[in-house]
């Protein structure tokens, strides 16, 4: 959908280069959401990581740089403002 704009995106392999914790804390500053709407609540490692709606930021922060496949996707990032795509059209809104 970016490229159909004319915008050829960056993209990260979250899963080979993990974002550490402070990038998560920068992409919740953006996205302006409370840390747990960041997970993947079905993922197997939300469990094991000993998560719940009750974990506090640092601790979401933590697990997301320990096991990125928590992290939602896609976010989209530009400038200062982020959101997580889904469903894709909600991109246009950054564009």
């Amino acid at each position: 959908m970016l490229r159909e704009n004319g915008i050829e995106p960056e993209i990260v392999d979250y899963l080979k280069t993990p974002p550490t914790a402070a990038a998560v804390g920068g992409l919740l500053k953006m996205l302006k959401i409370p840390a747990h709407d960041l997970l993947r609540v079905k993922e197997d490692e939300y469990k094991s990581a000993g998560l719940s709606p009750n974990s506090t930021d640092t601790q979401i922060k933590k697990a997301i740089a320990a096991n990125p496949i928590l992290l939602e996707r896609p976010i989209v990032v530009k400038g200062s403002k982020a959101l997580i795509a889904r469903p894709p059209e909600l991109v246009l809104s950054l564009i």
